[in-house]
């Protein structure tokens, strides 16, 4: 496969740092609207900082805990063919290990069995369900289980049209939703709404669609989970915040939307990869057609992209914004990504081979979320300066964690 073609300069980075903890190296680039030359271009540390001196003024950066730069290390190096409009230097690191290095954990991590949690929704932050205290916390099967039942009984599939339902005290966890036992607050906080979904062979008839009972907040109508048996709630991790019952505490300020998406999202990923060994990820919507696929690259990336507008001018920097210029650089995942309805033969053809070879873990998500993933992941795409975009066949991306 040829590469992609090496996308037109437009907003991204006008200072980009990749710092990579294992390799304790890094990756500096400075675009040459911001520094035309290596020695117009300063790298020094301080107490958990790197400091980069250009012509518009000093950028300063926070790294996390237990990170240094190595005063001197900072050399220029080949751009290849960006060098007509980036400036590339290579830096090393030293690193020592940090109490918040594992911090990033998503709710299927942190639920135990025998305490209490109340549930929120994500987006207007309404209590969905009070006090639940649950007696088993279970993981459930591999999403694809289904389809390799055969290869490990010797017998019919004794799980043939059942489905796995938590009885009314557990929690059973899948790798993006939760499964919980409906209670009596339910009919005060939540709202049901049948919805047709397609089958995945619309060439029949009898099977074109299917029901989806969707399950909504009553304060916001934001779409949570699904019905799956009358009893029963599927709420999508991505769409409500599990926190510890602690008398009357609520949750803290409302985060932004993509910012929960994003670092959900790579929070799951991350655990993922960690306990199975898979670096291959399918993003698919629950009638299980493929939306997004996701190779893994690295997870011990540290990472800060600032807009050369924003490039000494210190008050326009906002930590808040969604992949704005920050004065901290945040531990990321790296991505390589393609999107499965891109109709380019390069991209078919990625696709193609990701379906022969069944690589891609599935992780299913409610089609408007995979849209905003798909938003979350371009952005920081866009955001990256132009030489790192592309990578062979595919796009890259960071995601927070």
């Amino acid at each position: 496969m040829s590469d992609l073609k090496m996308p037109s300069k437009t907003h991204g980075a006008g200072v980009f740092l990749e710092l990579r903890k294992r390799l304790q190296s890094g990756l500096l680039i400075v675009g040459k609207d911001v520094a035309k030359s290596p020695a117009d271009v300063v790298v020094t540390g301080g107490d958990c900082s790197l400091h980069i001196l250009t012509p518009r003024g000093e950028l300063s950066l926070k790294l996390p805990a237990g990170v240094t730069f190595e005063q001197g290390s900072c050399l220029p190096t080949p751009a290849g063919e960006s060098c007509g409009d980036e400036l590339h230097f290579r830096l090393r690191i030293s690193v020592t290990r940090s109490t918040d290095e594992d911090a990033s954990s998503s709710v299927i991590e942190t639920l135990r069995a025998k305490e209490t949690y109340c549930f929120y929704c994500q987006g207007c932050m309404t209590r969905l369900l009070e006090d639940r205290v649950f007696k088993r916390v279970l993981p459930l099967p591999n999403g694809n289980w289904n389809a390799i039942v055969d290869d490990w009984c010797c017998h019919p599939d004794p799980f043939a049209n059942r489905k796995l339902l938590p009885r009314a005290e557990d929690c059973l966890m899948g790798d993006t939703f939760l499964l919980l036992a409906r209670d009596s607050s339910c009919e005060q906080t939540l709202t049901e709404e049948v919805s047709p979904v397609a089958s995945e062979d619309s060439q029949d008839s009898k099977k074109a669609c299917r029901r989806l009972v969707l399950i909504s907040c009553r304060s916001c109508s934001s779409v949570l989970g699904e019905a799956v048996a009358p009893e029963t709630l599927k709420l999508y991790i991505t769409q409500v915040v599990v926190e510890p019952a602690v008398g009357d505490r609520k949750p803290e300020a409302l985060l932004n939307r993509s910012l929960f998406l994003e670092r959900t999202v790579a929070a799951r990923l991350f655990g993922i990869s960690n306990s199975m060994s898979t670096f291959h990820f399918s993003v698919q919507t629950p009638d299980g057609k493929a939306f997004l696929l996701l190779w893994l690259l690295n997870s011990d990336s540290i990472t800060a992209s600032v807009p050369e507008r924003c490039v000494g001018v210190e008050s326009s920097i906002s930590s808040s914004a969604l992949h704005s210029p920050s004065p901290t650089a945040a531990r990321a995942l790296k991505l390589l990504y393609t999107v499965c309805s891109d109709t380019s033969a390069q991209q078919r053809e990625i696709v193609s081979s990701w379906e022969v070879n069944a690589i891609g873990h599935p992780v299913v998500l409610p089609l408007t979320v995979c849209e905003e993933l798909l938003q979350v992941i371009d952005d920081s795409n866009s955001a990256l300066a132009a030489s790192m975009r592309c990578m062979r066949s595919y796009k890259v991306a960071y995601l927070r964690l």
